[in-house]
């Protein structure tokens, strides 16, 4: 397999015509290749997100995660931003389909696309994952521990965000979920729940439960990253896309 790829930031005109940063990563080879939308987690658009990134172009994929925050000020820290936007209560649900819809079209632009689309998304952007997959036509979506699909947040909680599972019966492609066994939020439960709800529509899904791994089990700089977990989410990530996004 030839690693060799192009990384680097890009522009992209997203909900409502505002301008977004992204980062972008792609291989270099001229093979027919899907795309992969990557959704940030709720710290915000950061450099392991960008590693996720050049990660699945090293695997053959294009890959852009946009920076959902860039609204909150051109020339402003990553980390401001994501400060920002969370005063605000996260990105709105509306907002975020729109800035999605815009990736993949970016991705579809690019020389060699051969069409196809997955999405991914950690913390927040698992939620988001399966809102843009019940909101748009996605060939893919793999959730990684997506809070507040079931359930609604905690009164305290600073996340705007309703519960999705009436949004179910619109979900557009398989479905890939991975989540930990001693995590809160999404609770095994919900998990539970969400399934049930997937099987009685009819509607393609996997889901793991990883023993031992708790919210954030694949985030590597931070004490929740859980190895072992990570690492066979990572192995069912590429087999999942590697059935449903190739030419």
């Amino acid at each position: 397999m030839n690693d060799a790829i192009w990384a680097g930031t890009v522009s992209i005109a997203g909900h409502e015509s505002a301008e977004l940063e992204a980062y972008l990563a792609r291989p270099l080879g001229d093979r027919p290749r899907g795309g992969v939308v990557v959704i940030h987690h709720l710290p915000g658009y950061d450099d392991p997100t960008k590693e996720i990134v050049r990660r699945f172009a090293a695997r053959g994929y294009a890959a852009v995660c946009p920076n959902l925050y860039s609204r909150e000020g051109a020339g402003v820290s990553p980390d401001d931003q994501a400060a920002a936007a969370r005063a605000k209560g996260g990105v709105p649900d509306e907002q975020l389909v729109g800035d999605v819809a815009a990736a993949a079209a970016h991705l579809n632009a690019l020389d060699h696309a051969n069409g196809r689309i997955g999405v991914i998304g950690f913390c927040s952007g698992g939620r988001q994952a399966f809102l843009a997959a019940c909101s748009l036509q996605i060939d893919a979506a793999v959730d990684c521990y997506g809070a507040f699909v079931v359930n609604d947040p905690p009164a305290q909680f600073p996340l705007k965000a309703g519960p999705l599972i009436s949004k179910a019966p619109d979900l557009s492609c398989p479905l890939l979920g991975l989540f930990g066994a001693d995590d809160s939020h999404p609770a095994p439960d919900e998990v539970t729940v969400l399934a049930a709800e997937l099987k009685r529509l009819g509607k393609e899904h996997e889901f793991h439960t990883f023993p031992d791994a708790g919210h954030a089990f694949f985030a590597v700089d931070r004490p929740a990253y859980r190895p072992p977990a990570a690492l066979e989410g990572w192995k069912k990530i590429f087999e999942f896309y590697g059935r449903h996004l190739s030419a």
